[in-house]
């Protein structure tokens, strides 16, 4: 059967304006074969409601979704140029099983809505991978720096040694940043569980189309009201998950930095084991932290792949607008691709060796510069002149043990006490909201069985 595109009006577009509109749509599409099929379940729910469709003709086509969703997981369906998209591939399936039944499915909707609701769903599922990786390494951080919390480790400012700290401290410095991230994340889910069909192509339809029902069905927390606005947030919605993803690979970057930096010879306070490191083709004493580096240069193309978003639909008009294709690729790009950085940091993380020894030498006289000048206070000094007489005195200060430092460091979040317990409570609260999600993306799939 010869593919029908759904705006065919009996003519044919010039095949290189056809190949240019097409874009790489019918390769990014394969992602969403699943969220097509559960769309489309729904609205022909909806439109047996509406008194469009008969019982028997939402079974036939529940039926047949369900094996084209079955299909598209196994790697077994195809879109080609021709069809443009998922929702051309899909429709003309139906249509070649079905018959007359197939035409019918595309009634009261919009490729609009439908792009926008498949994102949606797509959406969801990647918010259950990213939240599982993201609390997966949070976690992972929290044992790894409960388990080096009284390892002395000289604490920099301009990367200058500046006063005393611990690996604890450090590694629960990403902790709780990463946690933060996780908020985002969280806010970001909730802006994309409304649910945008029936919007069609951005001003509804002159039939009794039960919006709630359908946002019901699918799972949505509740209706994306105003049709309009419904077009209109295609690139917003998005652009809000990608900027959670911005944060995440900002302090995957930033860790990925500070890990290179503290594993070379010269300060030597971390070893990557020989599996997170490869070689050079000519010198063969070299192990390179490739890994982290990858993260630190993936982390500036997920940026780009938000301020593409962002810069696509910024100075658009209301209602559709064809430039909306070109974020699709940007938003799965900057999701794929922060979740892999996550999940490489994590391995790193579980298997990063810590070098106590060479921690400890760093902590030279001046590190202990301020502790000094607080002594002097202690005695009744003023705070500025025992800054001074410390800053005159620099080349006799001794080195103290860097464990009492860590010990005197006794207020909520310092050295010797790091409340890691906090952070094991957000982590437990934050499964349970990410277990939430799974479970009602799971409840929605069951539409197609």
């Amino acid at each position: 059967m010869k593919p029908t595109r759904l705006w065919d009006k009996g003519y044919d577009v010039d095949p290189t304006v056809h190949r240019f509109t097409v874009g790489d749509d019918y390769v990014l599409d394969l992602e969403m074969v699943e969220a097509d099929c559960l769309g489309s379940v729904a609205h022909a729910m909806t439109l047996q409601r509406a008194g469009v469709l008969t019982k028997r003709d939402v079974q036939r086509l529940r039926k047949e979704l369900a094996a084209i969703a079955a299909d598209g997981r196994a790697g077994r369906f195809k879109i080609t140029v021709e069809q443009e998209d998922v929702h051309t591939a899909i429709e003309n399936r139906l249509t070649d099983r079905l018959g007359e039944l197939g035409k019918k499915i595309h009634t009261a909707r919009s490729r609009n809505d439908q792009v926008i609701v498949n994102t949606r769903l797509w959406a969801r599922q990647r918010f259950v991978e990213l939240g599982t990786t993201i609390l997966q390494l949070a976690d992972t951080i929290r044992r790894f720096a409960d388990r080096h919390k009284n390892v002395p480790m000289v604490g920099r400012t301009h990367m200058q040694r500046a006063m005393p700290s611990s690996v604890g401290l450090w590694a629960g410095a990403w902790l709780e940043s990463l946690l933060d991230d996780f908020e985002l994340v969280e806010t970001a889910y909730r802006l994309n569980d409304q649910c945008p069909l029936g919007s069609a192509a951005g001003y509804g339809v002159p039939l009794p189309i039960d919006r709630a029902y359908t946002a019901k069905l699918l799972g949505f927390g509740r209706v994306q009201n105003n049709v309009l606005y419904a077009n209109n947030s295609r690139g917003k919605i998005e652009s809000i998950l990608l900027a959670a993803c911005v944060q995440i690979a900002m302090d995957l970057s930033r860790i990925s930095q500070d890990l290179i930096v503290f594993s070379m010879p010269e300060f030597g306070y971390f070893t990557l084991p020989d599996e997170l490191t490869s070689g050079s083709s000519i010198m063969p004493q070299k192990k390179n932290p490739c890994g982290l580096e990858l993260i630190r240069a993936k982390a500036r193309s997920i940026i780009a792949c938000h301020d593409e978003v962002v810069g696509i639909h910024a100075s658009l008009p209301s209602g559709y607008n064809r430039d909306f294709q070109q974020t699709k690729g940007a938003v799965i790009r900057g999701v794929h691709l922060t979740i892999a950085c996550a999940r490489v940091m994590d391995v790193t993380f579980s298997k990063l060796r810590v070098n106590e020894d060479k921690l400890r030498a760093g902590f030279v006289g001046e590190v202990f510069a301020t502790d000094r000048a607080l002594e002097l206070v202690a005695q009744g000094v003023s705070f500025r002149d025992a800054y001074r007489r410390v800053a005159a005195e620099l080349d006799q200060l001794e080195a103290i043990s860097p464990d009492r430092a860590i010990k005197d460091r006794q207020g909520q979040g310092m050295a010797g006490n790091l409340r890691l317990d906090l952070s094991r409570q957000r982590i437990v609260a934050d499964r349970r909201i990410v277990k939430q999600w799974h479970d009602l993306a799971d409840k929605v799939r069951r539409l197609l069985l």
